[in-house]
């Protein structure tokens, strides 16, 4: 949940602590989270691991530009991640919802990979707008997007997508 934090910590932060040690904070949080999913094969594994890199290249550059690209990082990743699963045989949104309902009927598993799907899509346009904002507009501009819109997009789809869900389960019923 910390590292939800990450822009904002970096917006305030930076006037009153050096980039690399924002990014050693960063890298501590990721190496806990992977140490606890560790003895799992958690799917956030990938991302741990490129955060871990990335933040050991954020401390070796100590600028407050190699901080900017985290976010960009973060939904290049989960584009993988995400679109990775949509060439094996249940996409990671219906193992995710197999947790709670292990015998999903058929129109789950098409409703769950078109699920998948638009979360690629969304990763690519948030991955493109975190870049953006990281190479050609000011610091504040990027903290707004980074720290607060983009998370907000986050939930509107989560909530648009809850929607959808109930109705067409009830449908379904």
């Amino acid at each position: 949940m910390l590292t939800l934090l990450y822009p904002l910590a970096v917006y305030f932060g930076v006037n009153y602590i050096e980039p690399w040690k924002l990014a050693s904070i960063l890298i501590v949080l990721l190496v806990i989270k992977l140490a606890i999913s560790y003895s799992d094969n958690h799917w956030s594994r990938p991302l741990l691991l490129a955060g871990v890199l990335y933040c050991g290249f954020a401390i070796w550059s100590n600028s407050l530009v190699s901080l900017l690209f985290y976010p960009a990082l973060v939904n290049g990743v989960m584009l993988v991640i995400f679109s990775s699963s949509l060439l094996s045989p249940r996409s990671l949104v219906e193992r995710l919802a197999r947790i709670q309902h292990p015998d999903l009927p058929p129109e789950g598993v098409i409703y769950t990979r078109r699920v998948t799907q638009i979360w690629c899509g969304f990763f690519i346009v948030n991955g493109v707008i975190a870049l953006a904002t990281a190479l050609y507009s000011s610091f504040e501009v990027w903290s707004l997007y980074n720290g607060l819109i983009a998370y907000l997009l986050m939930g509107i789809l989560l909530g648009g997508e809850y929607v959808v869900r109930i109705k067409t389960q009830k449908h379904v019923r």
